[in-house]
Formats: C-alpha cells, structure tokens, sequence
C-alpha cells in the first residue's frame, strides 16, 4: 500500500508538472569497473546502482513519472578511461557523475564544473569539495575521508579509555590519491592526542606487502588503519593474519570493509573492523521489491548473488541518493524533465529525513543527510562495523557519531581556501 502511494504520488506530480515521459529519460552514467584488477569491487556497487533505477521504473514508472535511464560506461578503474567515459557520455543529458574512484574525480573536478555537471563522489575525493562555497558542483555527502580518519581515532580512543598518549598508530594505505587523503587529518589529531603515526604505502595493486607487514611485526604499532581497494585489503588481512596481529585492532575505511575484503582468509578475519556511512546486510524493506520487481523478473544488473554485500548497498544507497535528488530538483524547477543544472539544485538542497528512508524500505539504513549551498559533505557520521567469521556478516557495533569538526573543518577550510586562490575562484555568498 505504501508504494502504491508512492507510484500515485509520482504520478500526480509528473501530470502536474506535465512532464512529457513519451520522450523523455533522466540520464544516469554509470562509470563502471566489471574488469581488471578491481572488478570484485566495482561489480556490485555496479549491480546495486543499476538495480536501484530499475526498480523505480518497474515499481514506479520511474522518478517523478519520468523514466531513468542508466549509462554504463567501463573505466576498468583506469583515470584516463574514466575521464574519457565522462567526455563520452556528458552530450547524452547527464544529469551527474558518480566516478568510483579518487583519481578521475580529481580530473573531473574542473571539467564537470565548467559544464556545469554535478559529481557526486559519495565518501571519497576531494574531501575539502565538502566547502561548497568553492565547489559548486562538487559534492561527497554523506560523508568524507577526513570524517572517516577522525571517527576511527574517536572509536581507539574509546577502546583506549580516551587516552591515546605515546600509542602507535600505523596507516597502511594504498599509493595513490585516495590512500594519501588521510594521511594529513590523522596527522593533526596525532599532534592533539599525542600518538605516533607510522605511513606505509602500497603500490597499486597492493599484491606485494610483505615488506610492510614485516615491519608492523617488527614495531608492533598499537592500531593498524587501512585505506585499501581491491586485492590490497585481502592480502592486507591475510598478512595480519599471518603475523597473528589483533583483528581487533586493525580498523579499514568503508573502502576496505566489503565481504571480499574478509572472505578469503577465512576464520582469521573474525572481529576485523572498519568504519562505514550506511547499514550492512538485507534486513531492509527495499529487498522485497528488488526482489519482487527486478530479481524475480529477470531484469537485475547480475546473477543476484551480490544483494545484500556491502558494496551493492553502497552501490544502491548512491542511486537512492541520486533519486532522491533529482526528485528534489524537480519539485524545486516545477518540471519533471530536469537538466543538470536543475539537478545540482536538488543536490543542494537534499533534505533525507528518516521518514523518507523508511518510505522508501530503508529505515534505519543510515543518518539523515541534509545538503545546503556551503555544506556539501552532509553530516559527515560514521559506525563502526565488525566482521564476524563464523556467522559471515558484518554487524554494526556503535551507533553513528561524528567526526572531530575543530579539526576536520579547519582543514577543510585551509584546503579549500587554497584550491580557490590557485584556481581564481570567488567563494560564493552562501548567506548567513
């Protein structure tokens, strides 16, 4: 009953706004990695995103009476494919770009933005595109790197009785933009809770660790952090496994925290950590009509056997969010058919409340995320999850909380505020 509300409320508003859905769609690129060396992970962000749309078309005749249409296009989590996918894709009435990866989000921060193409890097990136004020059409809600660094210090430090003087803390991060974005936010939190922080990189694609796991053997650091994607966090976790280092006490950001990170050591896995921004597992109301309108009709992205992981969740959540946008935007603009520049307008002005999480069968999925013209980051919340071997399932073990923003906002601040001189960009007013 509740969805069919739903389908007649989108309905109504379509014949309101006379949206002309005989000829029109609402245009979502997919940057895809189905190859290559991070493919275990693109796959089912991949499914979840494309299952998502498919169900509101199936379920509900699309977003706002208008169908939506996904475009995929393979990056093979490649920076110059990915920027080539977006040049390719951007004539096709692309109403914004979810690119999957920090390397082509750098690229396309000055490109989407001169066209005036919304990015939506949800939980990666640039962190200081949180500023809005300086990143118009940059958004990564609901939440950053720098919110993850600092809610995983928050959560040693409650393990630690709220102590963390003269405690180790090793970064094992992969080599490239995405892995070095924390590295200067849980340098300024070292210098206010006093632990040391110890850096080792990974090359791509991190097969080869051995070098720095001999050295956390050696130095035995109190915590272990990871930044890793793909096979860099299983062999990650099998080498902590191997040195017997306390699961426990090596913690990943939510881009090291999928069943394919855990799977394949086994038993050793049991009681790793990673922080995350959205819930784990199938017990959500959305998965009866996946399953009623996508799975059961033969119209899902894959085979079925990702629903429920974490990442399809990730994948899903992104086009929720998506969704939930472009809705927005077309209450906003009074048309149906809306261009993306309308779109960057609902991104703005996304209001998610809990209500509406659990209209649309996710309640208690996440925090609220309510998005305005100088606040692009959301309200930057994150948990922390565990692994559990024996049972296969992550779990959540804290409630949401939030970062450090003393710290995490004046950085911010101090990036974004460079960024703007180095690329002659006015701050815009965003009022009081």
């Amino acid at each position: 009953m509740k969805h069919t509300k739903l389908a007649a409320a989108a309905v109504a508003m379509a014949m309101t706004l006379g949206a002309n859905t005989a000829s029109a769609d609402l245009v979502f690129p997919s940057l895809d990695y189905r190859t290559g060396p991070y493919a275990p992970n693109g796959i089912p962000f991949a499914d979840g995103y494309s299952d998502y749309f498919t169900l509101l078309n199936e379920r509900d005749g699309g977003i706002g009476g208008v169908p939506a249409r996904v475009l995929p296009c393979e990056t093979g989590y490649n920076t110059e494919k990915g920027v080539e996918c977006y040049e390719s894709t951007k004539g096709e009435g692309a109403l914004v770009y979810q690119p999957l990866s920090t390397g082509i989000t750098y690229q396309l921060i000055p490109k989407a933005t001169a066209d005036g193409i919304p990015v939506h890097s949800m939980g990666y990136g640039r962190t200081s595109a949180a500023n809005g004020k300086v990143f118009s059409h940059i958004f990564n809600y609901p939440g950053t790197y720098w919110d993850a660094a600092s809610i995983i210090v928050k959560h040693i430090a409650d393990q630690e009785g709220g102590d963390l003087k003269d405690k180790t803390i090793a970064l094992v991060y992969h080599n490239s933009a995405y892995g070095k974005e924390p590295i200067r936010t849980l340098e300024e939190l070292a210098k206010k809770h006093g632990y040391n922080l110890t850096l080792l990189a990974v090359d791509h694609p991190g097969q080869e660790q051995k070098s720095q796991w001999l050295q956390i053997r050696r130095e035995r650091p109190d915590y272990v952090l990871m930044w890793g994607w793909g096979v860099m966090n299983q062999v990650a976790i099998q080498e902590a496994a191997n040195i017997r280092y306390p699961m426990d006490h090596f913690i990943g950001v939510w881009w090291s925290a999928s069943e394919n990170d855990v799977l394949p050591a086994g038993d050793a896995a049991n009681g790793y950590k990673a922080v995350a921004f959205h819930g784990v597992g199938s017990g959500f109301g959305v998965y009866d009509d996946l399953k009623k309108h996508v799975v059961d009709t033969g119209k899902a992205a894959g085979d079925g056997s990702n629903l429920g992981t974490v990442l399809y969740n990730r994948g899903m959540y992104a086009a929720m969010l998506a969704s939930e946008a472009a809705r927005t935007a077309q209450e906003i603009h009074g048309t149906a058919d809306i261009t993306p520049a309308m779109m960057r307008d609902g991104m703005e002005a996304l209001n998610l409340t809990e209500a509406r999480m659990a209209e649309l069968g996710l309640a208690n999925f996440g925090p609220e995320v309510s998005v305005d013209c100088a606040n692009h980051g959301g309200p930057g919340l994150g948990a922390i999850q565990q692994w559990d071997a024996a049972a296969g399932t992550w779990s959540l073990i804290t409630e949401f909380t939030g970062a450090d923003r003393d710290v995490v906002d004046a950085l911010i601040a101090e990036d974004s505020a460079a960024f703007a001189a180095e690329n002659n960009i006015t701050p815009r007013d965003c009022g009081a």
